[in-house]
């Protein structure tokens, strides 16, 4: 039985609430009226069924979000109506407030868990069911107001996944210009072999290596690794090796024309001074840079490098025994008119040198122990019985087991200059 409102007390309409689109399914004709009457004197657009059936067909529209259904009716409980409206297919959710007789804590908890929002007991008072109505709307104006954000952070993801996937591409691209900047990664130049090694730790990273050939018998070898990771680190780096190129040989910073117009090396340190300047006043970048730079003789062997901040070069001799070279230095773009030392080496037929950035010796394990000067001679031992290509591929399968993954924490790279002995080679190659 429907409490009759008082037309002195209750007002025609609820000012302080936004009209709503309610459903009311009732199979008592007079109590489904007097439902409808209220509701519509409120201010409310109703729409009223006598069967479960014609209200869950009903409330597939989205407008619909607030339900008032009596528990009692001829085929579905209240719960059971509840079940079949939460299994439906519809947009936004709909708030659900069941009318009963019933106040037994076992009815409201049946209620409750088949979905039920609300209760109203019988007699309706019609201050409560407006009371409920105005908390149920606000349930259904929170969750609509949430699924509108909902989808416009599912648009602001969209794009950003469109941009990353842009931005993805073009990192792509870059890490393949950047590889092709080394051109070839084995070069034989007369009984002297050059082969490179670069890995970035992401989509492209700082460290660059190259070589490149002097008018005579004499070519140009560096490795590189700027500060940092990522785009700017890269730029930086493609920026230094395109000044080492043998592409555009008088762009070159390490060489100069003599008197007769032939291109010919200037001294290592002048080449790591010039290049020190050139970062500090054109460039402008808090980054700076590492480099060992030298020129061999490919006839005698005789090798004359700067070390800039660079790991020490590792000679592997002929005999099997490893020693480390070089003066050290300071780093290139950290101060103004800092002074580099060369330092002159000699490669002996069968020797071979490793120019290596630190990406190898500080590579962790898994417990976080780094590499170290010892362990990459142990690596560099155990891949000696390999040449060129081969023997840099099986230096990074064997760093890769010691880090226990394949992708390191920093860029790895690495130039291996392999200085032949014509007789020893064909020794070895008679014995394989």
């Amino acid at each position: 039985m429907l409490h009759q409102p008082d037309r002195l007390t209750w007002p025609l309409t609820d000012s302080t609430a936004e009209p709503q689109r309610v459903l009311v399914l009732d199979d008592s004709r007079a109590q489904r009226m007097l439902l409808v009457a209220l509701l519509r004197r409120w201010g409310h657009e109703v729409v009223e069924c006598d069967t479960p059936e014609a209200a869950l067909a009903a409330a597939t529209d989205p407008q619909i979000g607030l339900v008032i259904s009596d528990w009692v009716m001829p085929g579905l409980t209240g719960p059971e109506f509840c079940r079949r409206l939460r299994g439906l297919r519809r947009e936004g959710y709909v708030c659900v407030i069941l009318l009963t007789s019933r106040s037994e804590d076992g009815a409201l908890t049946e209620g409750l868990e088949a979905g039920a929002d609300d209760f109203l007991t019988k007699p309706v008072r019609p201050p409560e069911l407006r009371a409920r109505l105005t908390a149920g709307a606000r349930i259904v104006a929170m969750q609509r107001d949430l699924v509108q954000k909902n989808q416009l952070l599912s648009g602001a993801l969209g794009e950003l996944r469109t941009l990353y996937d842009a931005l993805d591409h073009d990192l792509d691209e870059a890490r393949r210009l950047q590889c092709s900047q080394m051109q070839e990664r084995f070069r034989r130049f007369g009984q002297v072999d050059v082969s490179l090694w670069l890995k970035a730790s992401g989509h492209i990273g700082g460290d660059m290596v190259g070589c490149f050939p002097v008018y005579g018998r004499t070519v140009g070898l560096f490795g590189l690794d700027v500060s940092g990771h990522g785009v700017a680190a890269a730029m930086i780096a493609a920026r230094v090796a395109g000044m080492l190129s043998a592409a555009t040989p008088d762009q070159n910073i390490a060489l100069t024309r003599g008197t007769d117009g032939a291109l010919c090396a200037v001294a290592p340190d002048v080449a790591a001074a010039r290049l020190n300047q050139m970062i500090l006043n054109e460039i402008r970048s808090e980054r700076y840079f590492t480099l060992a730079l030298g020129f061999l003789d490919l006839v005698t062997g005789q090798f004359q490098l700067v070390q800039a901040g660079h790991p020490h070069p590792l000679i592997l001799r002929a005999d099997g025994h490893c020693e480390w070279v070089g003066a050290g230095g300071l780093p290139i773009g950290l101060i103004d008119g800092a002074e580099y030392h060369s330092t002159q080496l000699q490669l002996l037929p069968g020797d071979r040198m490793l120019i290596c950035s630190d990406g190898l010796i500080e590579c962790p394990d898994p417990q976080g122990h780094p590499l170290d000067e010892g362990g990459l001679i142990d690596l560099v031992r155990h891949c000696a019985h390999l040449r060129g290509p081969r023997f840099l591929a099986a230096l990074e399968a064997a760093l890769a087991g010691y880090a226990g993954t394949a992708v390191f924490p920093d860029d790895v790279s690495a130039v291996l200059v392999e200085f032949h002995d014509p007789a020893r080679e064909r020794l070895r190659k008679a014995q394989t």
